[in-house]
């Protein structure tokens, strides 16, 4: 196996290191990483991307620089078929048919196992935890990946739902059902590609003790900005250990 790392910018200007991971046997790897000066915290911050997207799509600059800036290592991952690993013409339009295959998923699991490995070989990173952020096709192979791993502590995740007749329904529900991480869930009430019921279950189905549901008028990519501000908090809070939530009872009678 073979990582060619290379200097690049991201799409807000900050500096980055781009790679791709060859082997003979597999597809390539793709992705970018952001590094701290130093490193505080031994958690990598990993993002996954939308359809539409690539290792860069927003908020995933924006909130690599607010992360760096705490002292965590940022860790992008191309999608299947996106970003520098682009197939045909990339986004939704290749995604769809690359989503029918039965090892999309694990393929994608396997992928990150191994862009997780060599973003903690590189220095100011580390072998300590992760945190995961990713929305849609971020959430539909972020959840198989939560659960697959017993590293990762905090996740948002959201833009998804349980629908009938949808590939992957069955891993995605069994999935859901082994996720204990706190959890921060967005959920978009006039979604055009998941409905308020699948949403639904896929947050119901969350064993976790702390997980937060957030719903907002609008389609499936109309996320208010402060809900990406609240994102960054929870993360941050549960990285650093300064989360608290206090449960008033009664608050009213």
């Amino acid at each position: 196996m073979n990582i060619d790392w290379n200097e690049a910018t991201d799409t807000d200007g900050g500096a980055t290191r781009e790679f791709r991971i060859s082997d003979d046997d597999r597809r390539d790897i793709t992705g970018a990483v952001w590094l701290p000066t130093e490193s505080s915290v031994s958690t990598l911050v990993c993002f996954g991307h939308g359809a539409s997207g690539d290792r860069y799509q927003a908020p995933i600059a924006h909130l690599a620089a607010r992360f760096v800036e705490r002292g965590l290592p940022v860790l992008s991952l191309d999608g299947p078929v996106h970003g520098l690993r682009q197939v045909g013409p990339g986004g939704r339009e290749a995604f769809f048919p690359e989503f029918q295959r039965n090892a999309c998923i694990t393929d994608m699991i396997s992928d990150w196992a191994l862009a997780v490995q060599a973003a903690q070989g590189l220095a100011n990173v580390g072998t300590g935890a992760l945190a995961y952020f990713g929305l849609s096709m971020g959430s539909l192979f972020g959840i198989p990946l939560i659960a697959s791993r017993d590293d990762v502590t905090v996740a948002t995740l959201g833009l998804v739902g349980i629908q009938s007749g949808f590939p992957h329904t069955g891993t995605l529900r069994e999935a859901c059902g082994r996720i204990h991480c706190p959890v921060f869930f967005i959920m978009q009430l006039e979604d055009e590609l998941f409905d308020r019921e699948g949403y639904l279950e896929v947050f119901d189905t969350f064993p976790s003790v702390d997980k937060r549901i957030h719903a907002n008028p609008g389609l499936h990519p109309e996320i208010p900005a402060e809900e990406i501000d609240f994102a960054f908090d929870f993360l941050i809070s549960h990285i650093e250990g300064t989360a608290q939530r206090r449960i008033v009872n009664p608050l009213a009678e």
